[in-house]
């Protein structure tokens, strides 16, 4: 094994391995740029999938270059510069397709006033339980307070907001046979 089969493999395991935690862990890479206050970004894509994905690439690249065409050394090192090119480019559209899908849509607990959920975890009068609202499209698990007892299972409407929890009455209209949002 050559020095260039050792340069290109450690390229190709270690940005490999690395690109694919990145993708598990949500950018933990990203966060260590961060904390180093180099917080810039490419088009709205973090630097470190680009950064990965061309190293990785490149070890690719070279390893073909090497020994699939024995384009020796300096020719390799040609192809593994286009070939993590290609591989930053794909992260980066990966990556791109990955932050369209997120969802934008944020809301603040004012905004469930008004919304009925079902008590999953019965509310002692002005103690916590846990309400199960949903709201905005998603499934909420919420903690929830009462100025009376209110047993699992009953629908409750969100009647005010105290801090970061709702503040939650029995609802006289609905019937306890599933709650909708309002949302």
């Amino acid at each position: 094994m050559g020095a260039a089969d050792l340069v290109f493999g450690v390229c190709l395991a270690l940005g490999g391995g690395l690109l694919l935690l990145t993708l598990v862990v949500d950018d933990i890479f990203g966060g260590l740029l961060g904390a180093m206050h180099l917080g810039f970004d490419v088009a709205g894509v973090s630097p470190t999938p680009l950064l990965l994905g061309f190293v990785a690439m490149f070890g690719a690249g070279g390893l073909f270059g090497l020994h699939s065409i024995n384009a020796g050394v300096g020719g390799s090192t040609l192809i593994a510069t286009a070939a993590g090119l290609l591989g930053a480019g794909v992260a980066f559209g990966a990556y791109k397709v990955l932050q369209q899908a997120e969802s934008t849509d944020s809301f603040s607990l004012e905004d469930m006033v008004g919304s009925t959920g079902r008590v999953s975890v019965g509310i002692p009068a002005n103690h916590f339980g846990t309400v199960l609202i949903s709201f905005a499209g998603t499934s909420h698990n919420m903690t929830a307070t009462a100025d009376t007892e209110i047993p699992a299972g009953r629908v409750v409407k969100v009647v005010a907001v105290a801090g970061g929890n709702l503040v939650v009455a029995l609802n006289p209209v609905a019937s306890t046979e599933g709650a909708r949002s309002d949302a």
